[in-house]
């Protein structure tokens, strides 16, 4: 049998051998006129930040521009992710979670790259979101206090490793996914949440002035879908961001919300 066809969505960079769709068919969205332009494992603790002296919440907690209508709403595609999300019936299950994991770590990476010279150690001193702040873990177990572009770059470096073995994200013909795989894209995801939290809790004004938030929630639309089709992201890890999925997720189908800006 010959090598199979590489999948190249056009709603992402990634790509990855995947089982033979009908020519012209995109691998990820199985549409044959895809119309999604592109964009372009430690450990975590959590700790609950203390209040102001004066009692009052941080002033990023008391408004939360990412859940304003007027950019809630924007999207770059009317797609309903909750129909894209679901495993087609020809492609392994490993498979399609390798192919669209390692997509949403091209995506991720991507956006975050758009930012990152605004989150630097000075203005980003720890990895947070809202009250919560997480910390790295390396190889030895111990907890390591760092920035935040510390963090995305530990997380990073560690699923780019992790996406390029062969000996957990095979990609070539006749290699098996090693029997704890699922338990690994679990751990991908969660740090991927970490870094879209992260964003949009600290970022969000310079992703609007960059007028990419209709990508940002694109993309975490379709990201938060997919976890949730195949339980990869557990309810109190991403009860940080319970507000936004609420008003980003509502009906399931993630589309409808237009180009606008």
């Amino acid at each position: 049998m010959g090598a199979p066809s590489t999948a190249v969505c056009c709603w992402g960079s990634g790509t990855r051998p995947a089982p033979s769709l009908p020519p012209g068919v995109c691998h990820a969205c199985r549409q044959s006129h895809c119309s999604v332009p592109a964009l372009g494992l430690p450990r975590r603790r959590e700790r609950k930040s203390k209040a102001k002296p004066n009692g009052k919440k941080p002033a990023a907690e008391e408004k939360k521009m990412y859940l304003e209508p007027e950019y809630a709403k924007s999207r770059i595609t009317d797609v309903g992710f909750k129909e894209l999300v679901v495993l087609p019936r020809e492609i392994d299950l490993n498979e399609w979670l390798a192919s669209n994991t390692t997509t949403f770590f091209h995506h991720v990476n991507l956006q975050y790259s758009t930012i990152s010279e605004f989150c630097t150690g000075e203005a980003c001193q720890t990895m947070a979101v809202c009250n919560t702040q997480y910390y790295w873990y390396d190889e030895r177990g111990k907890k390591v206090k760092c920035t935040a572009p510390q963090y995305v770059d530990f997380v990073m470096s560690s699923v780019q490793k992790l996406v390029t073995d062969e000996d957990v994200f095979p990609t070539k013909y006749g290699r098996e996914f090693p029997s704890s795989f699922e338990s690994l894209v679990k751990k991908i995801c969660k740090y991927l949440f970490h870094v879209l939290a992260h964003i949009y809790w600290s970022h969000f004004k310079e992703t609007l002035a960059l007028e990419l938030h209709g990508h940002l929630n694109t993309l975490y639309v379709h990201f938060i879908l997919f976890a949730r089709e195949f339980n990869l992201l557990d309810p109190k890890d991403t009860a940080v961001m319970d507000d936004l999925t609420e008003v980003l997720c509502s009906g399931g189908g993630g589309g409808g919300g237009g180009g606008g800006r």
